[in-house]
């Protein structure tokens, strides 16, 4: 058996098979084509291998006999591919030489009146109508008949081993759905649940969708923990998966969930802190004689009246203070600024005193361009010692 030519090579094929289709006039059709009956639809296991009977009897034949000398058949196999039914060419048998694709065969080595096709490692893409020409020439080269049949092809898949898996928290008083899926099959799948011993239990519907292939399990209780088998079937295979279930009692979920609750609302906390403590500290950074012009100034504290004093050696010192702006009486109204005190100091100088042999000094009044010390302290002026310095020059 060869290899199929190139595109070239089949185009030729498909041009000789419609030539001979054409030449055959039903006048010279002495070939007639047959297929067993009711086997014009076949199926087959993917993987598995598969027989399209077909053989040719000349007309006017009971059964098929051994081909006569003369006999120089042109066989061609064609599969009907999409929507479109383009043909692709399987098999052919021209002048003697076969060739076809991989997994492609005749049943019965040529030349043979059975011209049966045997595939082998059958693959899904291999469904689909299978059409078989047989053309048949004599020695001569002239066309004696022409004639086809068309079989249908059926490639089943089993099941592929599905995936389960277990959707839900498993504890006590909760649902859970147990989930099975083959992710190939054909045709589709049907699912089945049961649980494996030493409880073993099979589930119907309508907890179990045969269907999609869930089971629902309510209202959990430690006694359906278990391990959990999912079957996916056809009418041509199966596979299986399985799942354990495992009730718990404890507050586990809980738990978990109270966690994570717990870490998001530390982690607000923490970024609440960091953002008073940034705001706190560009507070301080103020600086702090700043003066608001809204700002209420302080009161001023009263100044203490006293009395002009006279010092030994007959000096008289005292620091005249007075204010600029005495404060009015009664409690100030808002507002209102308090005035700032002027001080303004003056020495008054002392007269010197006549010395008196034992008697006391007196004090004289100042001279008319000075103050006097009732005036002194009726503007307020607060008293300051002076020390005087005697005439050995110490201070006294």
């Amino acid at each position: 058996m060869v290899s199929l030519p190139g595109s070239p090579a089949t185009s030729l094929l498909r041009f000789l098979f419609l030539v001979l289709t054409t030449l055959a006039s039903p006048s010279r059709a002495q070939v007639e084509l047959h297929v067993p009956a009711g086997l014009t639809k076949l199926r087959a296991v993917e993987g598995a291998e598969v027989v399209l009977p077909a053989w040719y009897t000349l007309q006017g034949e009971v059964s098929s006999t051994k081909p006569k000398p003369w006999e120089v058949p042109t066989v061609i196999w064609f599969l009907l591919e999409g929507k479109n039914m383009n043909m692709s060419q399987v098999l052919a048998h021209i002048s003697g030489v076969t060739s076809s694709k991989p997994g492609a065969s005749l049943v019965y080595p040529m030349p043979s009146r059975n011209v049966s096709l045997r595939l082998q490692d059958l693959q899904e893409k291999d469904s689909g109508p299978y059409l078989c020409s047989v053309n048949l020439q004599d020695s001569q080269g002239t066309v004696r008949g022409h004639s086809s049949k068309t079989l249908e092809l059926n490639v089943l898949v089993p099941p592929a081993p599905p995936s389960c898996r277990l959707r839900g928290v498993p504890h006590v008083g909760t649902n859970v759905t147990l989930r099975c899926q083959s992710p190939r099959s054909k045709p589709a799948a049907q699912y089945q649940w049961v649980r494996s011993p030493p409880s073993s239990q099979v589930f119907f519907a309508p907890v179990l969708d045969a269907i999609h292939g869930s089971l629902n399990l309510k209202n959990l209780s430690t006694s359906m923990s278990g391990v959990y088998i999912c079957k996916a079937h056809n009418e041509v295979g199966s596979a299986q998966c399985n799942v354990t279930l495992k009730v718990s009692t404890g507050p586990e979920a809980t738990v978990v969930a109270g966690a994570v609750v717990g870490t998001m609302v530390g982690l607000g906390l923490l970024v609440g802190l960091v953002l008073l403590y940034q705001r706190r500290g560009k507070a301080l950074e103020e600086p702090a004689n700043d003066i608001k012009e809204d700002a209420i100034a302080p009161r001023t504290l009263p100044w203490p009246k006293g009395s002009d004093t006279i010092s030994k050696n007959g000096t008289l010192s005292s620091v005249t203070s007075a204010r600029a702006l005495r404060p009015p009486h009664g409690p100030p109204r808002p507002g209102a600024l308090s005035p700032t005190p002027s001080l303004s100091s003056q020495v008054v100088p002392s007269p010197r005193l006549p010395r008196t042999d034992g008697a006391h000094p007196q004090p004289i009044s100042p001279s008319p361009g000075g103050v006097s010390s009732s005036a002194l302290s009726r503007m307020g002026a607060v008293p300051v010692m002076v020390p005087a310095q005697s005439q050995a020059g110490s201070l006294v």
